[in-house]
């Protein structure tokens, strides 16, 4: 535990911020534990400058939502060697650990008393939408192949968030009203939606739940469908039409790079429906990695950073 004279055990001073006061005072934001596990961002995909700035830029938004968070981006098709441009996720899970270890010695070195380690030394966040169960086999493997004490996550959704994130690339893409309580008219707005993801059964089941907060905000017919199984998005789309619905809209509920290229443009031409863009780094995104990260930590983020 750290004093305003000096670190207890060898870690840094984290001081908090004055407290605002007055009535309309803003709740203090928390900030992350000191000597806080790393938070490794576990991406998906074949690895490329695409990935790797959306990752960052998902990682840059949770550090704003966590001040003082540790995180690192792993790859699940990355590069073995430490200095690769694209580490593998069990790479920098074992030099996270090796870190965690050196700055214990290094205090002790310098005549601090400093405790064993406890608890993990990092937690792993999929950069999943929902429970891809051929990925999440391959992050558990990653873990078990390094050598870091490991927690890991659940995936990002379901969520309301992530339902607002559809709700919003539909938008850009001219298929759905930004608001409803605006007065206004978009031409081709879909009256329904193939809210479509990857990962088998289960994430479809996830994608549903989702779609039906989606529903909830647009008021049209939306169903879950596999882009990665032959023929589903064609047979939801088919289901829909013989429902009544004439304009169709495909809205992928995946981020990006869990989607192999090619996947939704061959879905939207069998379904003959538009498609939105996958969610990429829409800023929610870095609120629910540190909503993960938090929640395996049992961190309370409404805490103020005085503690």
């Amino acid at each position: 535990m750290s004093s305003p004279t000096g670190p207890a055990n060898g870690l840094p001073v984290r001081m908090p911020r004055p407290r605002q006061t007055g009535r309309h005072r803003r709740p203090e934001p928390a900030v992350a534990p000191e000597g806080a596990p790393a938070l490794v961002l576990a991406v998906p995909g074949a690895p490329s400058a695409a990935s790797r700035g959306l990752a960052e830029e998902i990682i840059s938004i949770g550090r704003s939502e966590l001040p003082g968070l540790e995180a690192r981006i792993g790859f699940l098709e990355g590069e073995g060697d430490e200095a690769a441009e694209f580490p593998s996720l069990s790479t920098v899970l074992t030099a996270v650990a090796a870190e965690r270890v050196a700055r214990a010695e290094f205090a002790r070195s310098a005549g601090h008393e400093v405790p064993e380690p406890t608890g993990p030394d990092a937690v792993v966040v999929p950069l999943l939408a929902g429970p891809d169960a051929d990925l999440l086999r391959r992050i558990r493997q990653a873990v078990m192949d390094s050598s870091a004490a490991v927690e890991l996550a659940e995936v990002l959704g379901p969520h309301p968030l992530l339902a607002e994130g559809l709700h919003v690339r539909l938008s850009e893409a001219g298929l759905a009203r930004a608001d409803r309580a605006r007065l206004f008219t978009v031409t081709t707005a879909a009256d329904g939606i193939i809210v479509a993801t990857t990962g088998g059964e289960e994430a479809v089941q996830v994608a549903g739940v989702t779609g039906m907060l989606l529903a909830a905000r647009l008021a049209v017919p939306v169903k879950a469908a596999a882009l990665d199984q032959e023929g589903s998005v064609a047979a939801v789309a088919e289901q829909l039409r013989s429902e009544g619905s004439t304009q169709l809209a495909l809205a992928p509920y995946l981020i990006g790079p869990e989607a192999a290229e090619g996947l939704l443009d061959t879905a939207a031409k069998e379904a003959d429906c538009a498609a939105a863009e996958v969610l990429g780094a829409y800023g929610a995104l870095g609120k629910l990695v540190v909503t993960q990260y938090s929640a395996a930590l049992g961190i309370n983020q409404g805490a103020s950073a005085a503690h």
